[in-house]
């Protein structure tokens, strides 16, 4: 099954190699954001099926652009999965808490990510 996802990262190593990782092991269509105002605009754009999205970004960090992707209609629908370093059990209930789909560690498996994404989403 061919899938779309959107990757939203300010750090440009993890952005490649997640997006690497989901478009060669798992076939995916996978677009990329370097913030979260310019992941706004790619989620209207490309409408994917989720957004990995990374908590700790300057400007619009993940929690706002996650709010932002719920308050607009044309977004609001889509899935949304976090990417953290933040382990801690407080900061875990706190992202648990938005509403997110999961919530994803760094650093993470990039042979394993898109069965971790998977398998959260259902996809087969």
């Amino acid at each position: 099954m061919f899938h779309s996802i959107l990757i939203i990262d300010d750090e440009d190593d993890i952005r490649e190699v997640a997006a690497l990782s989901l478009e060669t092991i798992a076939g995916w269509q996978v677009f990329t954001a370097n913030s979260g105002a310019q992941g706004l605009a790619r989620a209207i754009e490309h409408q994917p099926e989720a957004v990995l999205l990374d908590v700790m970004m300057p400007g619009m960090d993940g929690p706002s652009t996650f709010r932002e992707l719920r308050k607009n209609p044309a977004t609001a629908h889509i899935p949304v999965l976090l990417l953290t370093a933040k382990v801690q059990s407080a900061d875990q209930r706190r992202f648990a808490d938005l509403g997110v789909e999961a919530i994803l560690f760094k650093p993470f498996d990039p042979l394993t990510l898109s069965d971790q994404i998977a398998g959260v989403l259902g996809w087969d």
